[in-house]
């Protein structure tokens, strides 16, 4: 009998370490977001802390700026066709983050509104801005990149910029761990979609 316990011990634990192997295996990435927290204003100008919003919840996660003429709309309508296609099972274990590197325009009720066009969800979407040192702490743990450039003033004396920025959606598991990157205006959504049922499994 104690032989018997033994070896179902030693199953158990193979098991296990076959399981977290093969997980880390599956995805290049293993980072934990977790060990700071960082203060945002969500749309609806709540503070709240990231990354401990997405606790226990799949995210896809992206940084961009609503002024963008081209990648940004790109990645945040590949996030929205993920979301779309994500089978009923998984719908209620997925959320989906913004954080804007451009918060100086990009103000909570902006990016509410940015959202509301596009007919985002506010159960499933978050959408942040904070102050500058906050949004450099986030984009330096995600390794995210933007440089203002090509200023200019508008007819109301506004000035008036663009952003070249790192092109990226990110996947998170429930843990708060980085597991994998994407390109984010040309993501291969079927991938980004296995992944995610395979975090979700």
């Amino acid at each position: 009998m104690k032989t018997a316990k033994n070896i179902f011990r030693i199953l158990t634990l193979i098991l296990s370490i076959n399981f977290i192997t093969g997980c880390y295996e599956h995805f290049p990435l293993d980072q934990d977001l977790t060990r700071t927290q960082n203060t945002f204003l969500n749309q609806d100008s709540a503070k709240v802390q990231f990354p401990k919003i997405i606790k226990n919840k799949i995210t896809v996660f992206a940084m961009v700026y609503t002024h963008c003429p081209d990648i940004c709309p790109m990645t945040t309508h590949n996030m929205h066709l993920v979301e779309q296609k994500l089978p009923n099972d998984l719908k209620d274990k997925v959320k989906f983050v913004i954080i804007s590197f451009d918060p100086n325009r990009d103000t909570p009720s902006v990016l509410k509104k940015f959202a509301e066009i596009r007919d985002y969800s506010f159960d499933k979407w978050t959408l942040l801005s904070g102050d500058e040192q906050n949004t450099k702490d986030v984009m330096l743990k995600f390794g995210i990149k933007a440089i203002p450039a090509d200023s200019s003033y508008d007819a109301d004396g506004e000035l008036s910029y663009n952003v070249i920025h790192t092109d990226r959606i990110s996947l998170i598991d429930q843990e708060g761990r980085l597991r994998s990157n994407y390109k984010g205006s040309t993501a291969n959504l079927k991938m980004l979609l296995e992944d995610i049922k395979y975090l979700g499994n």
